[in-house]
């Protein structure tokens, strides 16, 4: 019985070697978690119970359970280097269509040939469909998609209004609308520009030139000294208000007819009125293959002023965009994915789906510092990071390994001791054996 019984701790106590040595062999793997070998001891009980002289029968390894506490985040260079600070499991699959799910803490990621962000495995990084918005659309395991990069943001799309927000100087010389050239500057009293686009993306120079009005002009008969004039310019030639006010002027020495806007401003420079009451450019025809463009210049809901103060611009925000190479990732705490693109854009991919389990120790041991779900972890639980009971996404910087090296040499040292001592255990009842032999 002695025989069996210090067999049974060396056996013990050789898993418990294995086990530490296999967490000192993960110090450094990404996302791993270490494991402690749990014993029970072994001790014969009848139907009838057990006799108060009875002696016990060994050890056994009950568990080698997994720690699933918070390893020390390492930051790096890479935006695509996922951690996670807190509770769950970024969640990954072995196909794009689904079906072969299992959940890990390594966010080593990387975008591959077709722009699919998988891990070292080949294995897709899940996420959660958003809306144009970036709102999740739904947090069900079953709605969870692979992510793949754009290469571009497809179709562009051409400008219908240009936000302008100005301040023009009340000081300025006031001048004669018909004698507007946009050649000479001595016929105007200021001018700026804006980059506009056309349904093929193609760019265009949208310029704008203002005149104070000259009291008594044909566009100012009322007399009024806070009137301005605004011409508009597309790649140098000149395009008409819809519905503005026609004036005559000349243009390489032959008069044309041009209809301009009007800017009209109270006594105290705040912005009054214009005419017409929309300042749209009538169908711009173009020479590329693009629709005709017309433009919206929205000067009444921004901050347009006219003040004894140098001409300034404050707001000059044309909408509309053309295509645009992929530039960068932008990664929040919520998981939301994010692309930039060349052109300014910024397109909402996905965002990342996490998962947790009532009993993360039951979760079955997959190796790569991946795990699949079982009966004892319960079902999984899916939702976004910072929310419930999930911890938040840190990209640029991984989760170290979280075996305590120390700790783990100190068990090391321990598990050795214990196996010493049942080696010693056998060597004494094989010379209590030898003893029992030599009787005569």
């Amino acid at each position: 019985m002695s025989f069996n019984t210090a067999l049974s701790g060396l056996n013990a106590a050789t898993t418990d070697l294995s086990v530490t040595s296999n967490n000192i062999a993960n110090v450094a793997t990404t996302g791993f978690k270490d494991s402690r070998t749990e014993f029970a001891d072994l001790f014969p009980v009848s139907p009838l119970g057990s006799g108060s002289n009875t002696a016990g029968s060994g050890v056994r390894v009950a568990s080698v359970s997994q720690q699933f506490d918070q390893g020390n985040l390492e930051f790096t260079d890479a935006a695509l280097d996922l951690a996670l600070s807190g509770e769950g499991f970024f969640i990954v699959d072995d196909t794009q269509t689904g079906g072969s799910v299992s959940y890990t803490r390594a966010g080593q990621f990387f975008a591959d040939s077709s722009g699919f962000i998988t891990n070292s495995n080949g294995q897709f990084l899940q996420v959660f469909p958003v809306d144009a918005q970036g709102n999740v659309t739904s947090t069900s395991l079953n709605a969870t998609v692979p992510i793949q990069l754009p290469a571009s943001t497809g179709a562009p799309q051409a400008s219908t209004e240009v936000e302008i927000g100005l301040n023009v100087d009340a000081t300025s010389i006031a001048l004669d609308p018909a004698n507007f050239d946009p050649t000479a500057s001595n016929t105007y009293s200021h001018s700026t520009s804006t980059t506009v686009f056309d349904s093929l993306g193609a760019s265009h120079v949208m310029s704008y030139y203002f005149v104070h009005d000259l009291p008594g002009s044909a566009t100012n008969a009322g007399g009024d000294p806070n009137q301005w004039a605004l011409f508009a310019y597309l790649d140098g030639a000149e395009v008409d208000i819809n519905g503005g006010t026609t004036v005559t002027h000349p243009s390489g020495g032959v008069p044309v007819n041009q209809d301009i806007g009007i800017l009209n401003f109270n006594p105290d420079g705040s912005y009054a009125s214009s005419t017409p009451v929309l300042l749209e450019t009538v169908n711009m025809a173009l020479t590329n293959g693009a629709f005709p463009l017309s433009v919206i210049h929205d000067f009444a809901n921004n901050t347009t002023t006219q003040y004894s103060a140098d001409f300034s611009v404050n707001t000059l925000d044309p909408d509309g965009f053309s295509t645009g190479q992929l530039t960068g990732l932008d990664i929040s705490e919520d998981g939301l994915i994010q692309a930039t693109f060349s052109n300014g854009v910024s397109s909402p991919l996905g965002q990342i789906a996490l998962a947790d389990f009532p009993n993360s120790q039951g979760l079955r041991n997959l190796g790569s510092a991946s795990w699949a779900e079982t009966i004892d972890s319960g079902a999984v639980i899916t939702g976004s990071a910072g929310s419930g009971r999930f911890g938040l996404v840190q990209s640029g910087a991984l989760e170290a390994s979280n075996v305590d090296l120390t700790q783990q040499l100190v068990n090391l040292i321990t598990a050795q001791r214990n196996f010493q001592a049942n080696a010693r255990s056998i060597e004494t009842s094989n010379a209590i054996t030898d003893t029992i032999i030599q009787i005569r």
